[in-house]
């Protein structure tokens, strides 16, 4: 017999099922109600579900309760910190058996060489990741990154088994204003699906992201801004990333009627918090705490998912479908007991047995080696645009204050929490280096930098030490990438990162223990913030309002332009 012939005779108890569950029951996401039984497994699907089955292997799950498997509906496995392949061995014992992916960011350093090398891995993993196509590489023109990504370089990455679509379309002004180069992406992508950014995005420009076929977004970050996206048809992403923390705003939207078009992202969580408190596991008991019904709750983690970016052979237990399928202790618990991808029991032996596939982006790390003196800030008005960040927030504040410039340089004001920052170009264009100012680090000495830096990924430095800037954002460049801590010249802690200055080589233990150094480092040095690191990433992001760096000078993101100097 074929698949087809084989599955239909177990589901009909013909032939003994390939695999039986025994003894839990399955929560049904479309009733609400749950179902005693047993669930018979063929290769990589359900045969049946309820009744007794025969079976060549037989799992006892007495006392769990079987749901479908969560799928993350929007994050860049970039910013876990590690690969893919260590992302899978992360996440995927959680529950997480399918993630939808943006690689941008490795795109932004590599170009669509980082995007294949995300398509060659998904065909190795236990998860399935479905790698959407990067649709803003820069994302702006007021910033250098590594590589540029036209339509045409898209069009030969289309086709390939891990593709959904087109990823997040962050150029909202160049989608509501008709800029030649997103209208070709997005005729490019018609008919298909294509995903959304609009942070603050309201009334009729609303209306125009949205007619141009764009059905699903993730940057609500208050209820009344999800609500009018929901009610102009786009499918609304509810995100809890390590610096994005929208969840406790937006949970009161998400009741049994909104949950089939509202769904569940992380965005950017690293593996610091993944360990200390989970992934999408986490955002599930999180919901449910919140006065949540665990039917809203675990439907907008799997069935809503699947029907959003119309994949259509998961979200539920049912006969037909794929089985990934995640026993859990209870549904307010959400701790997995036992997790399927494909019908494959997720453990070591599996996880040791996938394929392999050559990591990229070596020695992407060419920035111009800098001295203290490249962080003053010369000039002879007060009037100073400053940052202001909110924490739990990658949406900060436009400050104007008063800094007197002393010795012709407004030097850092630890009194004020008032910081230097700095953006250095390290993908060898130009060298560009610009300088701001930031208030929300709580530093009172020392310097922190990072090649995490969105999306263009050159360095950002923020420090009240001129001297200490310069050794952290050199001392990147020795160590292929990643982030520094720096006290009175020498080196705290560190992270390489030297997968195009993004991700790690080494397992997610390590790089979790790492990043326990570097918390413990940056708060040394008096910052408060729980995610210094990835908060500081996201201050150079020109598509995030209200105000932002790169490496060609501070971004007025509500003008959509650079701030003269």
């Amino acid at each position: 017999m074929d698949d087809l012939e084989r599955r239909i005779a177990q589901a009909r108890g013909d032939i003994p099922a390939d695999l039986v569950l025994r003894g839990g029951r399955v929560f049904d996401l479309i009733t609400g109600s749950m179902i005693p039984g047993d669930v018979a497994i063929c290769g990589d699907r359900i045969a049946g579900i309820g009744v007794d089955y025969d079976g060549a292997r037989i799992l006892d799950v007495t006392g769990l309760t079987l749901v479908p498997g969560f799928i993350d509906t929007h994050l860049h496995v970039e910013s876990s910190l590690v690969t893919p392949f260590e992302f899978d061995r992360c996440v995927t014992p959680r529950g997480i058996t399918t993630a939808i992916c943006d690689p941008h960011e490795i795109a932004n350093v590599i170009g669509t060489d980082g995007i294949r090398y995300f398509q060659a891995a998904s065909s190795h993993l236990l998860m399935d990741l479905r790698v959407q196509l990067s649709s803003c590489v820069p994302s702006t023109e007021m910033e250098t990154s590594g590589a540029r990504i036209e339509a045409d370089d898209l069009r030969p990455l289309m086709g390939h088994p891990s593709a959904i679509g087109l990823a997040e379309f962050m150029n909202y002004p160049g989608v509501i204003h008709r800029d030649p180069g997103a209208m070709a992406k997005l005729a490019l992508f018609a008919g298909g699906h294509i995903d959304g950014h609009c942070p603050q995005l309201s009334g009729r420009d609303l209306n125009a992201y949205i007619a141009a076929g764009i059905r699903t977004e993730h940057e609500a970050t208050t209820a009344e801004e999800a609500l009018e996206k929901l009610r102009k048809g786009m499918r609304v992403l509810i995100r809890e990333g390590s610096v994005s923390k929208d969840l406790d705003a937006l949970a009161p939207i998400l009741t049994d009627a909104t949950s089939a078009y509202l769904c569940l992202c992380t965005d950017d969580r690293n593996p610091l918090d993944i360990a200390e408190h989970g992934h999408l596991d986490y955002m599930i008991r999180r919901l449910i705490a919140l006065g949540t019904s665990p039917l809203a709750a675990y439907r907008a983690a799997s069935l809503s998912a699947a029907e959003a970016f119309g994949l259509k052979d998961r979200g539920l237990i049912a006969p037909g479908m794929r089985a990934d399928i995640v026993a859990l202790d209870s549904l307010q618990n959400c701790r997995a007991q036992l997790v399927l991808t494909a019908g494959r029991i997720v453990d070591e032996a599996a996880f040791a047995a996938r394929g392999h596939v050559e990591p990229v982006g070596r020695a992407s790390v060419r920035a111009p080696q800098v001295r203290a003196a490249d962080f003053r800030a010369p000039g002879n008005r007060t009037e100073t645009p400053v940052i202001g960040i909110l924490e739990g927030k990658i949406i900060t504040e436009h400050l104007t204050l008063d800094i007197a410039p002393e010795g012709g340089d407004k030097r850092p004001d630890q009194g004020r929490d008032l910081m230097r920052i700095a953006v250095i170009e390290r993908h060898g264009k130009n060298g560009n280096i610009a300088t701001g100012f930031v208030k929300g680090f709580g530093l009172t000495q020392g310097a922190i930098a990072s090649t995490v830096c969105h999306d263009h990924h050159n360095i950002a430095v923020v420090g009240a030490d001129y001297d200490d800037m310069a050794l952290a954002a050199n001392r990147l460049s020795q160590i292929e990438g990643g982030f520094v801590v720096a006290l009175q010249g020498r080196i705290l802690a560190e992270l390489p990162l030297p997968v195009a200055g993004l991700m790690s080589l080494d397992p997610f233990e390590a790089v979790h223990a790492a990043l326990t150094d570097l918390r413990a480092a940056a708060r040394s040095l008096g910052t408060t913030l729980e995610e210094p690191f990835l908060q500081l990433a996201f201050l150079a992001l020109p598509v995030i309002p209200a105000l932002k760096i790169t490496d060609r000078g501070m971004v007025d993101v509500a003008r959509f332009e650079i701030i003269a100097p």
